[in-house]
């Protein structure tokens, strides 16, 4: 699923997102290695490389990487956190249109952002770009709800976020991975990761979400008085914990799709 306005929800969340939300687990670098023979020479092309901390994990691996990013505002982020990074091109494009050269690429990945794209379209891009032999890795952190902080704070955005049930309809499940790899071979691994929040981050944590109503609208001062209430009850010595899986797919595209 996809919004006619994806490419500018984040306009006005990028200080938020470069701050609160996670990155991705170093032990996601291992595991391509092993199972995809990942190497330092290898060229990717990091898709809605947004503020641009899934590109840093494989230029931290001596990887030439290509983030492709829509919005200007998240673009200009990721060009300043990774601006000691040699080995980073910033590119103004899509999934649906990266300008890359074709089969200029050995991995194609996609972090948060893979549910806004448009799959065939990008899909078609990423055959494109990508070499013969080519690999495609898409991963996104997912929270855990199996804690009644976790519980109470999904209950937070279903309550007061502006369209939270829609975006998160829209991430991927495993049969859509399957799909989108259109009969290629798909594997998929699931990683462990959480980060840890005063006051301050778990408020900011949700003010990068593209659902969270943003100053003005008649949910944010309910939504904030219910986080306060949330941590309070919840915290231990000023921190609370966010648990996520990672979870990590990656493959071949297959010809058809």
């Amino acid at each position: 699923m996809t919004f006619a306005d994806a490419k500018q929800r984040f306009s006005a969340r990028v200080a938020d997102y470069i701050r609160y939300r996670p990155g991705y687990p170093s032990e996601m670098i291992a595991l391509l290695r092993a199972e995809c023979g990942l190497r330092p020479g290898h060229v990717i092309a990091d898709i809605g490389s947004g503020t641009g901390f899934l590109s840093e994990l494989f230029l931290k691996n001596g990887n030439r990487v290509y983030g492709v990013e829509p919005n200007e505002g998240m673009r200009q982020a990721g060009e300043e956190y990774l601006a000691a990074y040699d080995g980073f091109s910033s590119i103004e494009g899509s999934a649906e249109a990266t300008t890359l050269d074709d089969a200029s690429i050995d991995f194609v990945t996609a972090g948060q952002a893979f549910h806004w794209f448009q799959e065939d379209a990008a899909r078609q891009e990423f055959r494109r770009i990508l070499k013969r032999d080519g690999w495609m890795v898409v991963a996104w952190n997912d929270r855990q709800m199996d804690t009644p902080f976790a519980s109470a704070y999904e209950d937070i955005l279903v309550r007061y976020g502006t369209d939270y049930k829609k975006v998160r309809e829209a991430y991927p499940e495993a049969e859509t991975m399957q799909q989108f790899f259109a009969g290629g071979n798909v594997s998929q691994r699931s990683l462990r990761n959480e980060q840890t929040f005063d006051l301050e981050g778990l408020i900011g944590r949700v003010r990068s979400s593209s659902y969270a109503p943003l100053e003005g609208h008649e949910n944010y001062v309910p939504m904030m008085a219910a986080l306060e209430e949330l941590f309070r009850s919840n915290q231990q010595d000023g921190r609370v914990r966010m648990e996520y899986s990672t979870h990590v797919y990656y493959g071949r595209l297959g010809a058809s799709g």
